[in-house]
């Protein structure tokens, strides 16, 4: 059985970290895809962080909780996650019920390049296993994996954020990015941004939609 036990303390997290092998660096070029909604009760935009939290989907939410486990707004606190693909996004934000309902909350698509280089540690490799983990930190429970997230944040401030396994695609790579310091790293403007009903995204869906074995509904 894989191993996630709460995370040690921050000198174990610091001296498990071999910099040069286990920090990922995204560079400007690469393109990051994100699925977010426009309206409901908590509408976003494409470049806000959300600094609410933790939320019980959010898997390396930072955030402290409040008293009884309650999610709390802090401004110094701010997450954002990402895939390289679609298909990644889709998997991921539509998972609970396999169905991708590209109207209701307004949902969108954004893709973005970074403005510099993201530094990320790397949750794919050796490091989680050095500090007393294992692979289960992509996929374990969520209040274990969004402990892990506090004390590596805590541990290592000057990171932007994860670097991981993404549990519904295939281990495909997905990005958790913290701000500080990642919102100084996005752009002005997206390469990308269309509602998730745009024409030109039917066959694409449709197209990541049979391979996940996921509904696609307008």
């Amino acid at each position: 059985m894989a191993r996630l036990p709460s995370p040690p303390a921050r000198s174990a997290l610091v001296k498990g970290l071999d910099r040069d092998h286990d920090v990922v660096a995204v560079q400007p070029e690469t393109r990051l895809a994100r699925i977010f909604t426009a309206h409901g009760n908590h509408p976003q935009q494409w470049n806000t962080f959300r600094y609410t939290g933790p939320l019980p989907h959010g898997r390396f939410d930072q955030q402290h909780p409040g008293r009884g486990s309650v999610p709390v707004t802090d401004p110094a606190n701010g997450v954002l996650y990402f895939g390289l693909t679609v298909r990644t996004c889709v998997a991921e934000v539509f998972q609970t019920t396999s169905t991708v309902d590209r109207s209701t909350r307004g949902p969108r698509l954004v893709v973005v390049r970074p403005t510099r280089v993201l530094r990320l540690l790397d949750l794919t490799g050796l490091w989680p296993t050095r500090v007393g983990a294992s692979q289960e930190i992509s996929s374990g429970p969520k209040k274990t994996t969004q402990a892990w997230a506090r004390a590596i944040r805590g541990a290592m401030p000057d990171l932007d954020g994860l670097w991981y396994r993404s549990s519904m695609d295939a281990g495909e790579p997905s990005l958790c990015l913290w701000d500080p310091p990642a919102g100084a790293a996005l752009p002005i403007a997206p390469d990308v941004l269309l509602p998730l009903d745009h024409p030109g995204l039917d066959v694409p869906l449709g197209r990541v939609c049979e391979e996940l074995n996921y509904t696609l509904i307008s």
